[in-house]
């Protein structure tokens, strides 16, 4: 063969890679960029004289559900928003996101921080109509503390005081699906984690993210119950989905194997989908996303959600 047609084929080939390439380059740049609208800084309630806010991603053709993004980590919620790329399949679908955020520790308490996100899904009920949601179909995720957040919402969601000045604190905080990655789920069993402090006190890195109570073992276990999704479980848990990775040492796998077990000792619908060899947090968690999105398509679909 001479040298001048091998030549000819290693460019045409090198061509067909680079089309190649350029192809699903284009096509995953197209995918994580979907068309939608964005109504930011809505106030949902105030804290020690600092505004909650969050805001509205409305994709192009809105299903009519909607769903609650807790933007959090550490218990901490950055003023910055979120990458539309990161709840991409979920828009595709016509999920309207929220994107709410709470106020962020030390300064907030996790029981306070709790309350807020609370707050949030009572003001997203009671201006449902504003945002084109039905009420009856709101789903939560999370990752991390924002996972944790999201069970707790799933968990101790319900009906507000009905005497309460507020018509927004009279609606439900309640939700009808959920879809999280690795939460902490039970704070007075913290296991293998690097957080354990091996007296059965809150996580060595975030004692002050409970208040100063939270150095006192007896009242400690009073919050941590409190504050823990595992104790809250009934059989009226909305469907919850969790991704959860089996090299994850700050909140090890075994967090969302307790929860499950006890969920389905109760009858609830949980489902947890274990990532092999992944740590607290992965590259690919983008593309997991779909699971979401799957997850809510089946639970969140109309007549699928529960009264809330």
């Amino acid at each position: 063969m001479k040298l001048g047609s091998v030549f000819r084929r290693l460019l045409l080939g090198l061509a067909s890679l680079f089309l190649l390439l350029a192809l699903v380059s284009g096509t995953l740049w197209w995918y994580y960029h979907p068309a939608f609208e964005t109504t930011p800084g809505i106030v949902y309630g105030q804290d020690h004289g600092q505004d909650l806010v969050f805001d509205v991603l409305r994709p192009r053709r809105p299903n009519g559900a909607g769903i609650l993004l807790m933007v959090s980590g550490s218990w901490k919620s950055s003023r910055d928003g979120i990458l539309p790329a990161l709840v991409a399949p979920l828009l595709r679908r016509g999920y309207t996101v929220f994107s709410v955020r709470h106020g962020s520790q030390p300064e907030f308490t996790v029981m306070e921080i709790i309350a807020q996100v609370q707050r949030a899904a009572r003001f997203i009920r009671h201006h449902a109509t504003d945002y084109g949601v039905d009420p009856h179909r709101l789903g939560v995720s999370g990752g991390s503390s924002g996972g944790h957040l999201s069970l707790m919402l799933a968990t101790r969601g319900g009906p507000g005081p009905v005497d309460a000045p507020d018509p927004v604190d009279r609606e439900s905080s309640a939700v009808q699906a959920a879809a999280l990655f690795f939460p902490v789920t039970d704070l007075l069993n913290l296991g293998t984690s690097t957080e354990n402090p091996g007296d059965g006190g809150p996580p060595k890195s975030f004692v002050k993210a409970f208040g100063p109570d939270a150095t006192n073992l007896a009242r400690w276990k009073v919050i941590g119950r409190e504050t823990s999704p595992i104790y809250h479980l009934t059989s009226n848990l909305p469907p919850v989905l969790i991704l959860h990775g089996d090299a994850d040492t700050l909140t090890p796998l075994e967090q969302s194997e307790w929860f499950v077990a006890r969920a389905r000792e109760v009858g609830a619908t949980v489902r947890l989908v274990v990532r092999s060899g992944k740590k607290h947090g992965w590259l690919t968690m983008l593309w997991d996303i779909r699971r979401f999105a799957d997850w809510y398509d089946q639970h969140l679909r109309p007549g699928a959600g529960r009264e809330g």
